[in-house]
């Protein structure tokens, strides 16, 4: 308990800088309109390498079409933006089995809310394998 009151201030000024940046991000956007469509488009070279990103990006874009209400969303919004982006890169350049562990956990709806947590059909043998340093 103390340690959670000692940083409780930690979290207003936290709260601040993460809304400031989200608005910060939509702001661009709006005055950049531009900026939107270029960045559609780099997540779109993704398009049909797996389908739960192209309907996460389709639901994306939806999430434009109220401006109304984006400052209340920009959180949630800047961070999909980001994980599109992550997954889209992902899908093109990575192995196939850390793509899918990222779009599964991230984006595909089998991720759980603790961190880490995966399908079982995850092929951990070949994510390990690919970060053990080669023995000399």
């Amino acid at each position: 308990m103390p340690r959670l009151y000692r940083e409780a201030p930690l979290n207003s000024i936290w709260e601040g800088a993460g809304n400031v940046n989200a608005l910060d991000v939509l702001r661009a956007l709006v005055k950049q309109p531009e900026t939107l469509e270029r960045f559609l488009a780099e997540v779109g070279e993704a398009k049909g390498g797996d389908e739960r990103l192209d309907a996460f990006t389709a639901r994306l874009k939806d999430a434009f079409a109220e401006p109304e209400t984006l400052e209340v969303r920009a959180r949630r919004v800047v961070e999909h933006l980001a994980l599109a982006l992550q997954a889209s890169l992902l899908v093109r350049h990575a192995p196939t089995e850390v793509a899918d562990a990222f779009v599964a956990s991230r984006i595909g709806g089998d991720g759980g809310l603790a961190y880490g947590t995966l399908p079982a059909d995850t092929d951990f043998r070949r994510i390990i394998e690919r970060h053990t340093p080669q023995a000399a």
